[in-house]
């Protein structure tokens, strides 16, 4: 296994508390569906964001001017749920330290989310200095768990991916880390537990961010001395 340069880290659910309520996302982006298509096809397990894109893209086979109001709507509806729900979270206590850490020792971090820019930076307002690079949705064509997110932050802080860790607390996040050749770490601080976490076969399992730094550092997995 080589040793670890540079960790990309997951933001919600992996270094501040997951609030928002995606079953009621979901809920209400249906109910908005259903008043542009009288049938919705059946593709509730998409995450939130596909499946507006798929919808969208749907009405606008018929009519550009339709599909792209569905969108813009329901990515309105989106954004103020992650900008609400913003309000109410907060950090993880160990998410400054780790990453104030891993500075001091010279391990690239970076953040990247599914989340909006603005909503993370009100849980996290100095979210681009604490960090060495920052990428919400808005700052990449394709999210994850398409790997471009994943290789777009490692291109900024100038790290291979075999010598990368994605940690995350959901499966999308190791999927992310496993499409673009990185180790991948999955924490149990959203709501998964660690049976299933341990189902998608990370590189590494822990209960939170924490115990995974110790198991880093136990196990001589981070490179001090590049």
């Amino acid at each position: 296994m080589n040793k670890i340069e540079g960790i990309i880290f997951d933001f919600d659910g992996t270094l501040a508390e997951l609030t928002i309520d995606f079953n009621e996302m979901k809920r209400r982006l249906k109910a908005l569906g259903e008043a542009f298509l009288e049938t919705l096809p059946e593709i509730s397990n998409l995450p939130a964001l596909e499946w507006v894109d798929h919808i969208a893209a749907s009405l606008a086979t018929d009519d550009p001017d339709l599909g792209k109001e569905f969108h813009t709507r329901c990515r309105f509806l989106i954004i103020s749920m992650e900008i609400e729900a913003a309000k109410y979270g907060k950090l993880f206590p160990f998410t400054y330290p780790i990453l104030s850490g891993l500075q001091q020792e010279r391990i690239k971090t970076g953040i990247i989310t599914r989340n909006t820019a603005s909503a993370v930076k009100t849980v996290l307002p100095d979210v681009e200095k604490i960090c060495g690079c920052f990428l919400s949705r808005e700052d990449v064509k394709n999210v994850k768990p398409h790997p471009e997110h994943i290789l777009k932050a490692l291109d900024f802080i100038n790290i291979c991916p075999e010598h990368a860790l994605m940690v995350g607390d959901h499966p999308l996040d190791i999927e992310t880390g496993k499409r673009a050749g990185t180790l991948t770490a999955a924490v149990a601080t959203g709501r998964m537990s660690l049976s299933e976490l341990k189902e998608v076969k990370p590189d590494f399992v822990a209960a939170d961010c924490q115990e995974l730094m110790d198991i880093l550092r136990e196990g001589k997995f981070l490179n001090f001395d590049k």
